[in-house]
């Protein structure tokens, strides 16, 4: 391989980020990443069967909340393993927020995992 290639490669990988969250109570996370970002795919796995309520993934957008809007929802009744990849990585500016909620009634334990890309 190519050194030219090989950098690339290094590079890319650097930029490529996961966030692993986990409990038993309600998630409220929120990814802040603090530099411009592109969300590439949420991944959650649940010990049982989710209960009532959906999962958001919510924009806190930096220019005000005109521009919030709910990037990805999923009624978490009968699911046990989600995986949402979006047709194309979902990008956001520096100041850009994601909020992600999920009431959890149940007290399923969770694993919570987000991958981004810092651009």
């Amino acid at each position: 391989m190519s050194e030219t290639r090989t950098t690339q490669i290094l590079e890319l990988n650097a930029r490529s980020k996961v966030v692993n969250v986990t409990g038993a109570e309600a998630i409220a996370y929120t990814l802040k990443p603090g530099a411009k970002f592109r969300l590439k795919e949420i991944r959650v796995h649940l010990s049982a069967a989710g209960g009532a309520g959906n999962l958001t993934a919510t924009v806190d957008a930096a220019a005000g909340a005109a521009y919030d809007a709910v990037v990805y929802s999923q009624d978490m009744t009968s699911v046990t393993d989600l995986f949402y990849q979006p047709t194309f990585p979902i990008q956001f500016e520096a100041a850009d927020e994601v909020d992600f909620a999920w009431a959890n009634g149940s007290s399923r334990t969770y694993g919570l995992s987000i991958y981004y890309d810092l651009l």
